[in-house]
């Protein structure tokens, strides 16, 4: 099984991906994690880096389409291999490429959403939108090591916050597959995730009281 955490910058991905990979680890249960992106083609390759620096390209659909070149290639050469060994969990997937694709391009989510759904082998049964509030996400960015990035900034964080949901409702109609969406700005918050992500990991069963979007 595939699983993609989703959310803007500071809303918890790499936190519950750390605490899934530990839990997992505890339980002897067998779970790997993969990036975003392949970084496999050098052309691909220099397109993301340019759209993650908040530089447009003059010709967009040349973007989409490298996104989806480095997206077929991490299904081959990434995520297939590893989920014959185990379950795996993304930190940010194809929501969070067409989110960037939309916010640069200033276009909607929804053809980024659908292009990339087309890359069947790369689709997660499951995806976990993280909802946690721009403001608690920047507060969280503040103590962060690392040079900020274009989407850490307040005003594209405004703006992906109202691009993610839409890119969530966009991929369910195309997919049929299911996006939890929930916040993770307490303890509570992240032991109630991690268990839930484990469970669904482990079997298919899902927690009653969760809704799909």
């Amino acid at each position: 099984m595939l699983m993609a955490l989703e959310g803007l910058p500071g809303a918890g991905k790499s936190t519950l991906r750390d605490r899934l990979l530990a839990d997992a680890r505890t339980g002897g249960v067998p779970l790997d994690h993969t990036g975003q992106f392949s970084w496999l083609s050098l052309a691909a390759t220099r397109t993301l880096v340019r759209l993650r620096a908040g530089h447009s390209s003059d010709a967009p659909e040349e973007a989409v389409e490298a996104a989806c070149w480095d997206l077929a290639l991490h299904a081959r050469f990434n995520l297939t291999p590893a989920l014959v060994r185990s379950p795996v969990v993304a930190d940010r997937l194809s929501l969070s490429t067409a989110c960037l694709l939309a916010l640069v391009h200033r276009r909607p989510v929804a053809e980024y959403v659908e292009r990339l759904a087309e890359q069947e082998r790369a689709r997660p049964q499951l995806t976990v939108l993280l909802t946690t509030g721009p403001d608690l996400c920047q507060a969280r960015l503040v103590g962060r090591e690392s040079a900020p990035r274009f989407t850490d900034r307040p005003e594209a964080a405004d703006r992906l916050a109202d691009l993610y949901p839409q890119a969530a409702t966009a991929w369910s109609r195309c997919t049929g597959l299911e996006v939890w969406q929930r916040p993770c700005t307490t303890k509570a918050d992240l032991d109630q995730l991690a268990a839930d992500c484990l469970a669904h990991l482990n079997g298919p069963t899902r927690p009653r009281h969760e809704k799909a979007s």
